[in-house]
């Protein structure tokens, strides 16, 4: 099933076992960890673009909520002209809705990545050197169990929170139906309840990744 992701896990093995080796004489076990936390870093520095992109379109799009509410009170019982309204007004203002997904959808390939290394014995032939790392005392490769788990999802409890904040307020400006806006209030729990069937190398991905996202809105919106 996993297949296709033998070539990736492979190469992510070896970029893994090389930051471990660097940053070995300072942390010792946390070395594996650490470098976790520095590759979620370097691909959230990659994507930094498309999420600044991102920021613009939630901006425009702020913009263009009063006129979204007009097309929803005209056209609110014809749903095909309604998207196809929304779709020209779009268009014409230059945002997308998509280009806002876009860091987001980037990262799966990435996370599917990590949950394949750390939930395999083996790569590429030869023992995973990588489960034989732990984060205070739980092995990475390790599912929810024991004190560090619920530490981990208790951060993620805080992010989501900040995350679901910020969220909040950019659907009071969108213009988005209460249903929908609701739903987007909550997905950022969703990592939460992620940390109950992944790894923990995974979970901390989520947790490094999901932080970032908090701090550079934070900094994009100032």
């Amino acid at each position: 099933m996993f297949g296709f992701l033998t070539v990736p896990v492979a190469g992510a093995h070896q970029l893994f076992v090389w930051l471990a080796v660097a940053v070995h004489p300072l942390l010792g076990q946390l070395s594996i960890a650490l470098s976790i936390v520095l590759f979620t870093m370097g691909i959230r520095a990659l994507l930094l673009p498309l999420s600044r992109a991102a920021v613009r379109g939630e901006k425009a799009r702020a913009v263009l909520a009063p006129k979204i509410q007009r097309l929803r009170e005209k056209h609110g019982k014809d749903t095909p002209r309604l998207r196809e309204e929304m779709l020209i007004l779009q268009e014409e203002s230059g945002t997308s809705m998509f280009v806002g997904c876009l860091p987001m959808l980037l990262q799966l390939p990435v996370f599917m990545v990590m949950y394949r290394l750390f939930s395999s014995g083996s790569v590429d032939g030869h023992p995973n050197s990588l489960l034989e790392g732990t984060l205070f005392g739980t092995g990475l490769g390790d599912h929810f169990h024991g004190p560090v788990f619920f530490g981990l999802a208790a951060a993620l409890v805080v992010v989501a929170w900040f995350s679901s904040r910020w969220q909040a307020k950019t659907m009071d400006r969108s213009g988005l139906p209460a249903p929908a806006a609701a739903l987007t209030r909550l997905m950022p729990y969703g990592t939460v309840l992620a940390t109950a069937f992944v790894p923990l190398a995974a979970g901390l991905y989520l947790l490094t990744t999901t932080t970032w996202t908090v701090v550079e809105r934070a900094v994009l919106r100032r």
